[in-house]
């Protein structure tokens, strides 16, 4: 992962293998070490559907070690396959992107226009 500035904020874009437990943010925790990042980007392909049900809670406990380890995220990408199905999924993103510390969005576009 490399740090990319966009105003004013480090972004680092996730690119390694899916998250599909937990334990696999540590992994991208660790590939942040001493880049300065301050956000994680992660494109939807890189994240497993489970991430997506939060019934699995698999999206709870990888987005809160990432807040606890002081990290913003953007998970880019279509995600309306999920969200058409699940009301609670929808209502998540919504709050999600009005507080701004997970946000989900299109593209990289929309998380420069965002930052």
């Amino acid at each position: 992962m490399q740090g990319t500035a966009i105003n004013g904020v480090t972004v680092g874009f996730y690119e390694g293998p899916a998250i599909a437990a937990e334990a696999d943010s540590n992994d991208v925790i660790g590939s942040t070490y001493g880049l300065g990042i301050d956000l994680i980007a992660i494109p939807v392909d890189r994240l497993v559907d489970d991430f997506f049900w939060l019934s699995t809670g698999l999206a709870g406990a990888v987005l809160q070690k990432f807040q606890q380890y002081g990290f913003r995220v953007a998970v880019l990408g279509d995600i309306s396959r999920f969200t058409a199905e699940s009301p609670s999924l929808r209502d998540f993103i919504y709050e999600s992107n009005r507080r701004g510390q997970v946000m989900f969005l299109a593209d990289r576009a929309a998380l420069e226009a965002r930052l």
